[in-house]
């Protein structure tokens, strides 16, 4: 059952908390969005350069994966993390092609897998640390904060395009 209210979590500091509050119905939605969907659903392209709902899904994942590696080592990712996750990261026309022909529960544990590294890192932070302030290479200032907002602000984003696509597998005049 979603929870709407964005109350602290048990086990997190009070900030952290209701960021982990956020996170979670952020993710349950998109969970509801997605849970009767099938592999033929899930690969379906709407036109030659738009993505899948399965690709969608692996760059949810992929951007929550770099925002930790950002948020709690303070670095990019290394080369064997950008070639495990890089089509998932530029999306296009290798997604396209590379990421299809996989069943809904793949995509489910590697959205599982990847929150269940973020809770683990949340809960190893205090608050103090949404407000650390770092530098990206352009010079300009961001803090973890906006970081995991982020996070949420892009899953929220792709959901929208999950739904649109959605749309067009149950209109009736559809056919793929």
């Amino acid at each position: 059952m979603i929870d709407y209210r964005i109350i602290p979590t048990e086990n997190f500091s009070e900030k952290i908390g209701e960021l982990v509050s956020m996170l979670e119905h952020t993710r349950e939605v998109t969970l509801n969005e997605i849970f009767d969907l099938s592999q033929r659903d899930l690969d379906y392209l709407s036109d030659k350069r738009g993505n899948s709902i399965g690709s969608l899904l692996t760059h949810i994942a992929s951007i929550e994966f770099v925002h930790q590696t950002i948020s709690s080592e303070n670095r990019d990712l290394t080369e064997s993390e950008y070639i495990k996750w890089r089509t998932s990261l530029e999306l296009g026309d290798t997604a396209r092609v590379e990421i299809q022909k996989n069943p809904l529960v793949y995509y489910l544990n590697e959205l599982h897998q990847v929150r269940q590294d973020t809770l683990a890192l949340l809960k190893s932070k205090q608050d103090s640390w949404l407000a650390e302030e770092k530098i990206w290479p352009s010079g300009t200032l961001y803090n973890n904060y906006y970081l995991w907002f982020h996070v949420m602000e892009d899953e929220i984003n792709h959901r929208g395009q999950i739904r649109t696509i959605k749309r067009l597998l149950k209109s009736k005049d559809f056919n793929y």
